[in-house]
């Protein structure tokens, strides 16, 4: 199944577009306490749509949803959505990261003011984002979503986040995972032991905020400005229960590289799409998921 990923920026937010042109069976995984989300209730077991055809991943808080009416607009176009009598409606979940104002200096950010100005993503640059994509463009970096991504934002300085995609192959098993990094919490790789990036103190020395919280320093409040999304995507035939018990097993991924993770400050999602080319082992699947996210945090700074 063909499955292409298109990417596209202004100032310092951006959109990533994962589209799937037949329809593919999907599911999702919402944790942490500050979620920003759409359409994400469709893929619960139970619920009737059985396939999407896009996932929008995105910048600029609630405000950046606007971008999943510009990937509809571009499906619509091209014939693409669940058939609902004469009609088209492309299913296009979404979920998004705050990246308004987060500095990656000492700089105290300001409070907030009314009316003050703020780049988004908006209808104009989801459907940007699908002129753009290619199929099986899995690339890192500052792009995308992850154009304004920060971490390690419990205290000291945050670096810089961004997007991230690995690829674990098991047998006749590929799954690839894509994130979108913009977590409260440090990046960790649990090979070495150490914190890869993450919170600094300016002089290119890494906090670490799991051992120092622990250790008895109070966190920053950075409520709802923090979150990690992404989707998995496996050529493995999965149904649509067990698209979801791979969203929510891939969250391990997350837990293996980034501490701490799923907090109330975080609204991660995860959601994962099946090419269904190829039968296998689903517990062999569930592994290959949580691996790939693992190596796409990595990948992401």
């Amino acid at each position: 199944m063909k499955i292409l990923i298109g990417h596209a920026e202004k100032e310092n937010t951006g959109v990533t577009v994962i589209i799937a042109p037949e329809g593919a069976v999907a599911g999702v995984d919402v944790r942490g306490g500050a979620p920003g989300t759409r359409e994400t209730d469709l893929l619960r077991t139970g619920n009737t749509v059985e396939k999407i055809h896009a996932v929008a991943l995105c910048g600029g808080s609630a405000y950046g949803l606007a971008a999943a009416d510009g990937i509809m607009k571009y499906l619509s176009e091209r014939n693409i959505g669940f058939k609902a009598g004469r009609h088209i409606v492309p299913i296009v979940p979404a979920a998004v990261i705050f990246d308004l104002d987060h500095p990656v200096s000492p700089a105290a950010a300001t409070p907030p003011q009314r009316g003050i100005k703020v780049a988004y993503p908006d209808a104009d640059l989801g459907y940007k984002a699908c002129v753009n994509a290619k199929e099986d463009y899995f690339e890192s970096g500052r792009l995308g979503a992850g154009k304004g991504a920060t971490i390690g934002k419990f205290m000291g300085i945050p670096s810089h986040g961004g997007i991230g995609c690995a690829t674990v192959k098991l047998g006749n098993i590929i799954t690839t995972a894509i994130i979108v990094c913009n977590a409260a919490g440090d990046i960790y790789d649990m090979d070495t032991g150490k914190v890869i990036s993450g919170a600094h103190d300016g002089q290119g020395n890494f906090i670490d905020q799991y051992k120092t919280v622990l250790g008895g320093a109070i966190p920053a409040d950075k409520r709802g400005q923090n979150t990690t999304i992404g989707a998995i995507i496996t050529n493995a035939t999965l149904t649509k229960e067990q698209a979801n018990k791979a969203a929510a097993y891939a969250h391990d991924g997350l837990a293996m590289s980034i501490r701490p993770v799923h907090t109330m400050m975080d609204g991660d999602t995860l959601f994962c799409l099946s090419r269904e080319e190829v039968t296998a082992d689903f517990n062999l699947i569930l592994l290959t998921a949580a691996e790939a996210v693992r190596q796409a945090v990595i990948a992401s700074v």
